[in-house]
């Protein structure tokens, strides 16, 4: 019996199910099925397998759903390698400095001291050929040098499609919010966003604003005392505070939830978020100790959510975080698995603190993670910027215990204080410089920066086999790599 009288929609039903290689095999069968795979096979996979995109989003409108998925397949047989490409972004910074990064579908803002670099993404017209990441130009949003006034986060937020309006955090406890103006061809120096383009949020007193972080028209801030923020970003609510009352670090907000990361005994707390408000107590409270009788204080620096195309699916009940002593958890808010007390809460309505469900980390650095991201090749990578020697370590959760590290462009002593990771690249940024490790296809020399200074000046090693990249250090987590 022929496959082919069958009604078309049973058969674009069944294309649901297929894998990038049945697809390629089902379309060399027949001109029918080539058509049927050509028209909706490709286009179905990537709605079924999304993907953090950002530095792609410009390209990927133009190239057919075919392209789009041969690119990604292409990215992911670099992550299995793995094969990338390490560049700096800029030479390098005089002055030893804590930068942060923030992303969105058209540009990468590196915060350093009272500087915001932008970088643009480009559009690929040919398929298969990597999008090129230009410098755009500086501001400066404090005129006058001051460690007060350095900048400690940064956070982009909807503005349209324009894509240039940011939350930024200061050391002095300012909470702003900036609309970055254009930067014009030929403009030298740093642009110094005027007062018009400015909207200060009085929320956090002298404090610190360690952490922002922004979902849909919410946005979340955490200062250093404790103190947590949660507004809309078109101010149609009144804030919401929430006081930790200890050394806090890092927020992290989905639809249904906001992660809030501190140093105590129980350094990693759940806020449920119902009808546009947080819950006055924690809903959760997330532990790394596996044993009741010993509970030592620790702190949480990085916190992020798992990529649309996870292993365990796109929820908002996984929360992936990064600790003191170098672990990383992964965390399900639906576990059963909790300890049988909470330190220092007599009592707790969800009972005692939840274990992680699966933990991971480098096993030759035993350092601080800075910051942790999730993405990369089959949405399967966790990626965590550590506290020394400009490492980042990486996992694919389907075998977490082959893990592997390496030292950023430049071999650093620093912490990488700052990591953003999309399906074919990582950002990432040391004290000295910016940074991208580029895992896609069709990279050439055009596609990056250009370094305004030579290499050895920068403190950069060759270049690597490839000649677009710099040698760069990488290593094993276990014995047998």
């Amino acid at each position: 019996m022929e496959a082919h009288p069958l009604p078309s929609d049973i058969w674009i039903a069944v294309l649901r199910y297929l894998s990038v290689a049945d697809l390629a095999h089902l379309s060399q069968t027949s001109r029918y099925f080539h058509a049927l795979v050509q028209e909706y096979g490709w286009k179905t996979y990537l709605q079924t397998h999304p993907r953090y995109t950002w530095s792609l989003s410009k390209s990927l409108q133009r190239w057919s759903a075919f392209d789009q998925v041969r690119y990604y397949i292409t990215t992911d047989r670099h992550w299995t390698l793995p094969s990338f490409v390490a560049r700096p972004l800029a030479s390098k910074w005089n002055g030893k400095l804590q930068p942060h990064l923030a992303i969105n579908h058209s540009r990468l803002f590196v915060a350093a001291a009272s500087h915001i670099y932008s970088y643009t993404f480009g559009r690929s017209e040919a398929p298969g050929v990597a999008p090129r990441i230009q410098y755009e130009g500086a501001y400066m949003v404090n005129k006058v040098m001051q460690a007060t006034r350095d900048i400690t986060s940064i956070e982009c937020v909807p503005d349209g499609g324009f894509d240039r309006t940011i939350y930024v955090g200061y050391a002095d406890g300012s909470l702003e919010r900036v609309v970055l103006p254009a930067c014009k061809a030929g403009t030298q120096g740093p642009i110094h966003p005027e007062a018009s383009h400015r909207d200060r949020r009085p929320y956090h007193g002298a404090e610190a604003v360690e952490s922002i972080s922004s979902n849909g028209d919410h946005v979340l801030s955490l200062s250093s005392n404790g103190t947590a923020a949660f507004f809309s970003n078109s101010l149609t609510d009144p804030p919401q505070f929430i006081e930790l009352g200890v050394r806090s670090w890092a927020a992290h907000l989905t639809d249904r939830h906001a992660v809030l990361g501190a140093s105590s005994l129980t350094p990693l707390v759940v806020q449920s978020l119902h009808e546009s408000r947080l819950s006055k107590t924690p809903s959760h409270i997330l532990t790394s100790s596996t044993h009741d009788d010993h509970p030592r204080a620790s702190a949480v620096y990085g916190i992020c959510s798992p990529p649309p195309s996870a292993p365990w699916g796109a929820s908002e009940h996984i929360v992936i975080s990064g600790w003191y002593d170098g672990m990383v958890h992964v965390h399900d808010l639906r576990s059963s698995r909790r300890a049988h007390r909470i330190p220092g809460v007599t009592s707790h309505p969800t009972g005692g603190a939840l274990y992680p469900v699966m933990s991971m980390c480098d096993p030759w650095l035993f350092e601080p993670v800075y910051d942790i991201a999730a993405g990369g090749g089959s949405g399967c990578h966790i990626a965590a910027g550590m506290g020394r020697h400009s490492v980042v370590a990486f996992w694919d959760v389907r075998a977490a215990t082959k893990g592997w590290s390496v030292h950023a462009p430049g071999n650093d002593s620093s912490p990488v204080y700052s990591v953003k990771m999309e399906s074919s690249r990582l950002f990432g940024a040391t004290q000295s410089r910016p940074f991208v490790l580029d895992f896609g296809p069709g990279a050439r020399e055009e596609t990056y920066p250009t370094l305004t200074r030579p290499m050895r000046e920068d403190g950069l090693k060759r270049r690597d086999s490839s000649g677009l990249g710099f040698y760069v250090t990488r290593y094993g987590h276990s014995r047998s790599q």
